[in-house]
């Protein structure tokens, strides 16, 4: 039997946590009295800067039920990061860590079966791939499957239909913990790793209460923030694009010239106008991509720190071991 911690990063999540802590405690006493992981499994909330009373909540559960761990951090880092810092500290505390959402919407029911694929097959990782959206409205499913579309054809490897609920074997986390960019893009980062790797399916269920954190303006920053992260091939497409306009301008000047010597010359305004629009557009758009490539060069070479943990609330033991928790 393995240690097992699921890890569950919380932004301003008061209102679903009392749900989602029951029934993922249900879940793990479940499968404790099952055999299949052992006693001293762990569910860790990472509190990622809430602004209402989470923390709190997160401190209740704790002092309720020793099984409930917290990390606060010391201000709000982003989804990704306190994902990491939940992964990161679990790493040399557990067999194996599973990664998921507060919102009830991934199906905790797949827990088992990713620990099954562990165990039984030998999966180092185990991606939760959501087999349907149902619940989803029409725009929000067509966006989300374009984006899995977008992110793979141009570079950025991931699984499709697959955000965060996965599992991990501890030598998994430790090789995810090679990597040091500070641009962090955990979906891309995981298939990188390698190992056995397979899937597990599960329909995806309806917010159970709170807001979605990943709107349309979010999801379309997060998937620049992945392909710029993971891939370079968006500078190779201006480079081609470059190519083919310098093909069209010569085209152009030859068409010109014949034009010009068959005396039929017509004054090209309209043609010369949509010309200097067009290239002044593409010229924008190729130094804002490059821009944003410089950009992030800027900050891996800051090596800014992902997170800081300002409290660690568990077992003591664990908050002894931990290496990323600065103890008073």
């Amino acid at each position: 039997m393995g240690r097992l911690f699921c890890v569950i990063p919380c932004y301003n999540e008061q209102e679903v946590l009392p749900e989602t802590s029951a029934r993922i405690l249900a879940k793990l006493k479940y499968m404790i009295a099952q055999g299949k992981i052992s006693e001293d499994s762990r569910v860790l909330f990472v509190n990622d800067g809430s602004k209402d009373s989470t923390w709190d909540i997160i401190c209740r559960l704790h002092e309720e039920d020793n099984h409930f761990q917290g990390l606060n951090l010391s201000r709000n880092m982003g989804h990704q990061n306190a994902l990491l810092a939940g992964l990161m500290t679990a790493k040399d505390l557990c067999d194996m860590a599973i990664s998921m959402d507060a919102d009830l919407q991934d199906d905790i029911n797949a827990i088992e079966a990713m620990v099954d694929k562990f165990d039984n097959e030998g999966c180092d990782i185990v991606y939760g791939v959501r087999s349907a959206r149902k619940t989803d409205t029409f725009f929000k499913r067509a966006t989300a499957e374009g984006f899995y579309k977008v992110m793979n054809g141009l570079g950025a490897n991931t699984v499709y239909n697959h955000a965060d609920y996965r599992l991990m074997s501890r030598r998994a986390l430790m090789a995810m913990s090679e990597f040091g960019e500070v641009n962090l893009f955990l979906r891309g980062i995981v298939p990188m790793i390698g190992f056995k790797s397979d899937v597990v399916y599960y329909e995806r269920a309806e917010r159970f209460a709170g807001e979605s954190k990943y709107p349309l303006r979010k999801m379309l920053s997060f998937a620049v923030e992945g392909i710029t992260s993971l891939s370079t091939k968006p500078i190779k497409m201006i480079t081609s694009l470059g190519f083919f306009i310098f093909f069209v301008s010569i085209v152009v000047l030859i068409y010109s010239l014949v034009r010009h010597y068959t005396g039929h010359t017509i004054p090209g305004w309209t043609t010369t106008v949509l010309s200097v629009w067009a290239i002044g557009g593409l010229i924008m758009i190729s130094l804002g991509i490059i821009g944003e490539y410089i950009g992030k060069i800027y900050l891996e070479t800051k090596s800014r720190p992902r997170f800081i943990i300002e409290s660690y609330v568990g077992d003591k033991e664990d908050v002894e071991a931990s290496e990323y928790y600065y103890k008073r």
